[in-house]
């Protein structure tokens, strides 16, 4: 499952509320996913733009960052990069994640 949009807006106050709302949100999903589609997600994804934000709410809530995009986007078959860089995080939702990820 990918995560497109998160963001708490900079006047909002509340200590540990981005670790908070990810940690609910991850429950839920995984429950609601399972009661509409009979399957049980094995990982959660995100791509945060570089320089804009560091994915520091991701770090707290124990996601683990993989590494940066190239900037170029799903479409960009002319390899021009026109799309910002962004970091990739995830947070597997079972142990063995890898397993039923590369045995399709």
């Amino acid at each position: 499952m990918n995560n497109a949009r998160f963001l708490i807006l900079p006047w909002i106050h509340c200590e540990n509320l981005a670790s908070r709302i990810l940690a609910l949100v991850r429950r839920r999903l995984t429950a609601d996913w399972h009661a509409r589609y009979a399957y049980r997600s094995v990982l959660l994804e995100t791509f945060v733009e570089k320089p804009r934000f560091t994915g520091t709410c991701y770090k707290a809530a124990n996601w683990r960052h993989l590494g940066d995009t190239q900037g170029r986007g799903k479409l960009d078959v002319l390899h021009r990069h026109a799309q910002p860089i962004k970091s990739i995080w995830i947070y597997p939702l079972m142990r063995d994640f890898q397993r039923p990820l590369c045995n399709g």
